[in-house]
């Protein structure tokens, strides 16, 4: 074994087996959470310690555009990637034995790149730690299974089952319907267990053809790590059988949304307690200054937890997403939901973010709302005991007017990085700009003939 896969977790250890590795994939992700980098022979990765990308990957939209930078000069300076070996995982889906590592990004003076959202995540998970607080997180990740899409002009597609019907949505929970499309769960389960990942469930959520994966809570980094590769995962397992998988938040006209809902509990570093519990196991009041901070920063961080336009379409009521800020004990229609736990578990479910969001800068966004929170010392609204469908929204209907709150929010933005913000920022009212140049079939349908 040489030197590089002594630092590797055990499951990669296992999955290498004594075999000669082939391929290493060098990756880190952009703002999309698209995975970016470069694939070499394992003998080529073996022999440097870093590698090179232009820090331009940030300025890169999702369709591959440039947007305007921020900090003027568009000289493209490299930026140094530092393997973190602790991520270094299987690629099980490949014919050669091929591994991959998410690596960190530095200036070329060693410092952290402010731009990278591995980075932002890590800077918040360090507020925390600053305060002698340690945040855990635990996510759960919802994406549907579709028949192949290959004209973006057509509507798509629930899957075929094995039965040889299409996937029916309004079949939450039922074991039948999971099992119409058994063969991509298999290959999830059996990538995860390659890589290393534990799954806490799966089950059948309530659009046709939609998925949800709980998994186990711990520190934000890693999970981020995982959701990353698991949306790599899950597409791969879904190619195998002629499907695909989208974590788009909504795909399909008259379904519900993908979310990407993140529970949230911080315990002292000292003592390992919880702090949102009281020797007595009552709630304590930083549970409900967290609360406070969720409700006051948080329709300034939906710009990072619904970031496309698509995203809004989530936000409607009766489709189990929510439409405003209310917080409420294991009501499911509020924003903010405390799920049934006893006191070590004491724990807020944020339901806002949205399956498309990328994973490191959806948690950094709703731990640094949580966070002001604590550290503002303010008590939220008062408990909300009803159907929150029935009242007013108090979030941005599109991505444009979140844009505008993620600026006027000078807190949030100081916590998440004023350079990331600009960075982030910019490319996102280009891609909104690049949105409203293009014409949709409703307006063709509805506005060419009638207006």
């Amino acid at each position: 074994m040489s030197k590089w896969t002594e630092k590797l977790p055990e499951a990669a250890r296992e999955f290498i087996a004594g075999r000669r590795v082939d391929e290493v994939e060098c990756i880190i992700a952009d703002i999309a959470g698209v995975a970016r980098g470069k694939a070499m022979p394992a003998s080529k990765f073996a022999k440097q310690a870093n590698y090179f990308l232009p820090n331009s990957i940030f300025l890169q939209t999702i369709t591959g555009e440039w947007a305007d930078n921020p900090s003027g000069a568009f000289t493209e300076p490299d930026m140094i990637l530092v393997p973190d070996f602790s991520t270094a995982t299987a690629a099980p889906w490949t014919a050669d034995v091929t591994l991959q590592v998410i690596h960190d990004a530095q200036d070329q003076a060693g410092r952290p790149v402010p731009t990278a959202p591995r980075n932002v995540l890590k800077r918040i998970v360090e507020l925390y730690n600053a305060e002698g607080w340690q945040p855990i997180v635990a996510p759960e990740m919802e994406f549907f299974l579709t028949a192949r899409n290959l004209d973006p002009n057509m509507p798509v597609m629930p899957p075929m089952g094995r039965s040889g019907r299409r996937a029916a949505g309004k079949q939450a929970y039922s074991m039948s319907a999971v099992d119409e499309y058994g063969k991509v769960i298999d290959d999830i389960y059996d990538f995860a267990e390659a890589q290393g990942f534990e799954i806490d469930g799966i089950l059948q959520e309530g659009g046709a053809g939609q998925v949800e994966i709980n998994l186990a809570h711990g520190d934000p980094v890693a999970l981020a790590d995982e959701i990353f590769f698991f949306k790599r995962l899950i597409r791969e397992a879904a190619l195998r059988h002629d499907c695909f998988a989208t974590f788009m938040a909504k795909p399909i006209e008259g379904e519900p949304g993908s979310a990407m809902h993140i529970h949230h509990s911080v315990v002292d570093k000292k003592t390992g307690k919880n702090i949102f519990s009281d020797r007595k196991g009552g709630e304590t009041p930083e549970f409900l200054h967290f609360i406070a901070g969720m409700q006051t920063h948080l329709p300034a961080a939906v710009a990072l937890l619904a970031p496309y336009v698509n995203s809004y379409r989530r936000y409607v009521p009766d489709f189990a997403a929510p439409i405003n800020l209310e917080w409420g004990r294991d009501n499911r229609t509020t924003g903010l939901r405390v799920p049934i736990s006893g006191p070590e578990a004491r724990r807020l479910e944020n339901r806002l973010a949205g399956m498309d969001c990328n994973p490191y800068l959806g948690i950094a966004a709703s731990l640094a709302c949580g966070y002001l929170g604590l550290k503002a010392g303010k008590m939220p609204r008062p408990e909300c005991t009803q159907d929150a469908y029935n009242m007013e929204t108090d979030l941005p209907y599109n991505l444009g007017d979140a844009l505008d709150l993620l600026e006027e929010d000078a807190l949030l933005r100081e916590a998440l990085g004023l350079e990331f913000c600009s960075v982030y920022d910019s490319v996102k009212r280009n891609e909104y700009k690049e949105f409203l140049q293009v014409i949709s079939p409703w307006e063709r349908e509805h506005l060419l003939l009638n207006v």
